[in-house]
């Protein structure tokens, strides 16, 4: 046996769940392995473009409330264990028309979890945030606890933590087969093979053949692109003065970050990820359509950036058929976790899946999820 617990890619999860598998009480030097194609967090995977939003208030079902919670506490201490600053919480705005479907949805789901927010009406929102133009009858829940998470730093920090702790990494090996066997799970990388006794699936776009038919038929991946502009006056777009926000309006949503290089800020149009071939082949460059229409938004929306994309790239990103991730494991495959597939919304939470994930392929009570369990999948006729 070559150890209890191999990671399988080492990206916002993978690289979280590598630093909560060392944490656990009893683990060894060597114990703990990860595999990584690549390196840690490399920049052409759902890591890459700098930030990602942490916001505690999302609409419709409470599944992820529970891990929203847990990632809020797992955040700082990741910080406190590595001296990184990770999470800027500098607050955020989601904004919406009052009597539109986004944000009474937005309220109400808030309200059931008892997630604290404030309430902006028009004219509070148009004071204290102005950079914002708004519709007449836009509203604004306010989120005291969110900001935004420094993506590069997460993964590095994490990893390094795992590393001091006595966690193996081997870069540049990435598996190209797992199955389950008595007593243990082998990998395969090339001619090279390794056995132990719990595996954790993490590798994001390039999970999908690692997936058992039924359930890799119900993912694909996807290329998601990320935009910056200028700040006519980046003062007014610094973390103290401008929240991180999410706007929706009919078929439009826009979300972005403060400026972190005070010059340029994050203002992206949601929504619009493209089918990807395969996680290593995505379109970096943006279409004309799509810098057009992320033009106009801009322009309409946020007067104090210069419309006019000074900086953009593209990620790929596992999707599931329903948009939610994989966590857990499948029948058959006890020792196998998955925890992938999270559809552009895992990153904020990723601390709070990894110790899911850790606590469910160790046999230990992990954070209650709900419809989030693989074998959703498993009865798919292959496609």
């Amino acid at each position: 046996m070559d150890g209890k617990l191999a990671v399988v890619g080492l990206g916002s999860v993978g690289s979280m769940a590598l630093w909560q598998a060392t944490r656990r009480s009893g683990s060894r030097a060597g114990e703990v392995v990860g595999f990584e194609a690549r390196t840690p967090g490399h920049t052409r995977s759902a890591v890459g473009g700098d930030t990602r939003l942490f916001r505690m208030t999302y609409r419709g079902g409470t599944g992820y409330a529970p891990l929203l919670e847990r990632a809020n506490l797992l955040w700082p201490e990741l910080e406190a264990e590595t001296g990184h600053e990770i999470l800027t919480r500098c607050g955020g705005l989601s904004i919406g028309a009052r009597d539109g479907e986004y944000l009474p949805e937005l309220l109400a789901t808030a309200t059931a979890n008892g997630t604290p927010f404030e309430f902006l009406d028009h004219d509070e929102l148009a004071a204290r945030y102005p950079q914002h133009r708004l519709r007449p009858d836009d509203c604004a829940l306010f989120d005291p606890r969110a900001g935004f998470l420094r993506t590069d730093r997460a993964v590095t920090a994490a990893t390094q933590a795992a590393r001091e702790a006595g966690a193996e990494v081997l870069e540049g090996t990435g598996i190209d087969e797992l199955h389950e066997e008595p007593g243990a799970v082998v990998l395969r990388s090339g001619p090279r093979t390794w056995r132990f006794e719990r595996v954790i699936v993490t590798a994001g776009g390039w999970s999908a053949h690692l997936l058992p038919p039924p359930v890799a038929a119900a993912v694909h991946p996807r290329r998601n692109y990320l935009t910056w502009f200028v700040a006519r006056r980046p003062e007014e777009f610094a973390p103290e003065r401008f929240p991180v926000f999410i706007r929706i309006e009919g078929d439009r949503s826009l979300y972005g970050a403060p400026s972190t290089d005070g010059v340029t800020v994050k203002a992206t149009l949601d929504g619009r990820s493209t089918p990807a071939e395969h996680a290593d082949r995505v379109r970096r460059e943006l279409t004309e359509e799509e810098i057009a229409e992320t033009h106009e938004t801009v322009r309409e929306f946020l007067p104090g950036l210069v419309p006019s994309i000074v900086r953009a790239d593209a990620f790929p990103d596992l999707f599931t058929a329903d948009h939610a991730p994989l966590l857990g494991s499948l029948p058959g495959r006890p020792r196998t976790v998955f925890a992938t597939g999270f559809s552009g919304l895992g990153f904020k939470i990723a601390p709070a899946s990894a110790e899911a994930a850790v606590a469910m392929a160790f046999g230990e009570p992990a954070t209650e999820v709900t419809g989030l369990r693989p074998d959703r999948f498993a009865t798919l006729e292959n496609a």
